[in-house]
């Protein structure tokens, strides 16, 4: 018997991105996948369609800022360069279903899908994904609103991130996307014993991007003192490094500070599986940022450490649900402090073992369940 035909969309370098990279892998157990988007083939596709690096995947030509600056968001849909290249590579090609990845991406699924379904994968909430910046939230953030008016309730299936992102695209666009969580996969990994000797052993993972606020992280650690030591696992952000420049000249008078290579998602836990509590203060700088439930949380998970963080709503929900970590009055300096301070070896023990158990409930074979119910009904139809 034939095997279903998945188009997998996603203006991003797919080798790289975990969130695709493990959609690509679920999907490829129950249909072929074709894969449109930047950089090199990623694993389990039949084909990869590379889009140059030089499209951008929004308008940002001078015809297309004229459009986004005039309101005319119906002519701005298609203006894309990424979107015209890619159009222009699947003309004539067919699929059983086509799977759109974020909102930028929906005009494209909907101009090459033919008489195929379209699921929507919505990796944050799409109307506020940059909205801190100004530009961003003058010209970009009314496309996004409109994208989601006019395509999502055509959409066969969607699913997000996160239930409060969820709630809102519910809210506002008159859709119910089912819950598909960045977890990790899951890793036959023990908790690491904790030394009752030397220092609790934190670490970061994720990306050198401003507003994450690690500068606050790594002077917090600095002024909680030398009970404790931070490793950051960084990749650089498209800043051309400067943040993480920033951090590396932050980091020089603290020994017990470092900035380590990154690790490929898939290594994240075992890497992680050596220390004892994964820290993350993120501000809610705008929408995703107070409703984030980023990878970290679930590489955390995975590698059987306890969790520090912040009151991020779905973050807190998580860590006080299962027990295994602790929760900062807010995210400026003197209360990560005051956290990292409360925290004792007896507890990490502890927060350890209920990660464990947590491990085992939350990773992504259970969460692939949703991918593939979605795939084999769409394309069954």
């Amino acid at each position: 018997m034939q095997r279903p035909s998945v188009l997998v969309i996603s203006f991003s370098p797919i080798h790289r991105d975990a969130r695709v990279l493990r959609e690509i892998s679920a999907i490829a157990k129950v249909a072929d996948v074709t894969s449109i988007g930047y950089g090199q083939t990623p694993p389990e596709v039949v084909e990869h369609i590379e889009i140059p690096s030089s499209a951008s995947s929004l308008p940002q030509t001078v015809s297309g800022v004229l459009k986004l600056g005039l309101r005319r968001w119906k002519a701005a849909e298609l203006a894309a360069p990424a979107t015209k290249v890619a159009i222009e590579k699947l003309r004539g090609r067919k699929f059983d279903l086509v799977v759109a990845n974020d909102a930028r991406a929906l005009p494209c699924a909907f101009a090459v899908n033919g008489d195929a379904p379209v699921w929507a994968d919505l990796h944050e909430y799409a109307p506020e994904e940059r909205t801190h910046v100004k530009v961003w939230k003058l010209l970009v953030a009314p496309l996004m609103d409109h994208l989601c008016r006019q395509y999502l309730p055509r959409c066969a299936a969607t699913t997000t991130v996160g239930e409060e992102i969820a709630k809102l695209y519910q809210a506002n666009y008159q859709v119910k996307p089912r819950l598909l969580r960045n977890t990790a996969s899951y890793q036959e990994l023990q908790p690491t014993p904790v030394p009752d000797s030397g220092p609790i052993r934190l670490v970061h993972s994720g990306a050198a991007v401003y507003g994450r606020n690690l500068e606050a992280t790594i002077e917090a650690v600095k002024q909680a003192g030398e009970n404790y030591t931070l490793d950051l696992f960084l990749v650089k952000g498209n800043d051309g490094g400067k943040y993480y420049a920033q951090l590396q000249a932050a980091t020089k008078d603290c020994p017990r500070i470092r900035l380590c290579d990154p690790v490929a998602p898939a290594d994240l836990p075992k890497t992680l599986n050596q220390y004892d509590v994964g820290v993350f203060w993120i501000p809610p700088f705008n929408t995703n940022a107070r409703l984030t439930l980023p990878n970290k949380i679930f590489d955390y998970i995975q590698a059987r450490i306890g969790i520090a963080v912040g009151p991020t709503v779905e973050m807190q929900r998580l860590v006080t649900h299962y027990q295994m970590g602790t929760v900062s009055t807010d995210y400026e300096i003197d209360s990560i402090v005051e956290c990292l301070r409360s925290i004792t070896k007896e507890q990490v023990k502890e927060w350890k073992h209920h990660a464990d158990r947590a491990a085992h409930e939350i990773n992504f074979e259970v969460e692939s369940r949703t991918i593939a119910d979605i795939v084999t009904t769409l394309t069954s139809r």
